[in-house]
């Protein structure tokens, strides 16, 4: 299986409810032939969703393109959607096809949208609405039947109001936007890809059992926030395999980046932390603290909270006539 393809199915295992329902609109979506927007954190699997877009829709059979924004200069862009004739500028030495005409009768999968340049976006909105475009250096109009998958991590109604956005691009792509659930919003789904990626590594690593995480471990992995979601997951779980010399799996690293060698900061004297002169005030607060948790834990019940703080009643009474005013 090719490594994209792996990637793909990695995007279909889940059993969450968020996940769940976030398939169900997009094979829904999938089905009308409009544009469609993918937002979602970094590493939440927003390729992913595009090609099972593109797969449960009717141009299934026809290409699927994929243009990563965020790793071409602005200045490439026009010409990597576009295409340009021969002698368009220096080093064109020949025509090439831009990857709308690559796409024709499939899907364009723009991911990164929001960082496309302002001229080009104009371009693809002349796409968009009339079907037409011009390779760069000719002014030969060429059709093209495509359709348009976005994909961001940005808030681009917020970039339309400070001008880096088109507002009349984003009304033709956005017919339906889907925001792809957070790995922290997936609950069970966490434990469930932690053993689909562990069982890979141990099998890529030449071992021949099923990876155990430790009950520790499953409590760390799915108590931890995900801001990288899947693709932080899958990197954690490798790693920790890998490293493990049994298949218990006794310990993850969130952090690859934290140096073992680092200078560890020098502790103060304790009483450059605390401030002595006020002890008699926080004495009386840690006081009230117990007391007021105690009365609660017992409904203010006085002779169990005394006997949950290991005090006589009467010594509890003491405390009481002394912060009732407080409590």
């Amino acid at each position: 299986m090719e490594t994209n393809q792996v990637a793909y199915s990695q995007q279909l295992l889940g059993e969450s409810e968020a996940f769940l329902d976030f398939q169900s609109c997009l094979s829904r979506a999938a089905t009308v032939n409009r544009s469609v927007l993918l937002v979602g954190e970094r590493g939440s699997g927003k390729e992913g969703a595009a090609r099972r877009l593109h797969f449960l829709s009717p141009r299934w059979q026809h290409a699927l393109v994929t243009v990563n924004c965020a790793a071409l200069p602005p200045s490439l862009i026009e010409t990597e959607l576009f295409g340009y004739e021969q002698g368009a500028f220096t080093g064109a030495q020949k025509t090439r096809k831009g990857r709308f005409e690559e796409a024709e009768g499939g899907t364009l999968f723009l991911d990164e949208i929001g960082l496309i340049p302002l001229e080009v976006q104009e371009k693809i909105l002349r796409v968009v609405e009339y079907g037409t475009f011009e390779r760069v250096g000719s002014s030969v109009t060429h059709e093209v039947d495509v359709r348009i998958i976005g994909a961001t991590n940005a808030d681009l109604p917020q970039l339309c109001k400070e001008g880096k956005f088109k507002e009349d691009l984003l009304d033709r792509l956005s017919f339906e936007v889907l925001f792809l659930p957070p790995l922290r919003e997936r609950g069970e789904d966490i434990l469930l890809l932690a053993t689909y990626f562990g069982s890979k590594m141990a099998l890529e690593c030449g071992k021949s059992e099923m990876p155990q995480f430790s009950k520790k471990v499953m409590a760390q992995l799915e108590a931890y926030s995900w801001p990288g979601n899947v693709r932080e997951l899958k990197n954690v779980v490798e790693r920790a395999v890998y490293r493990s010399d049994t298949m218990r799996i006794e310990e993850v690293q969130f952090d690859p980046f934290a140096n073992p060698y680092a200078e560890q900061p020098m502790k103060k004297p304790i009483g450059e932390i605390l401030d002595l002169s006020r002890y008699e005030e926080a004495r009386q607060e840690l006081e009230l603290s117990y007391m007021k948790a105690a009365l609660q834990q017992s409904e203010g019940n006085q002779r169990s909270a005394a006997k949950a703080l290991n005090l006589s009643y009467d010594q509890f009474r003491g405390l009481f006539r002394k912060y009732k005013d407080r409590i």
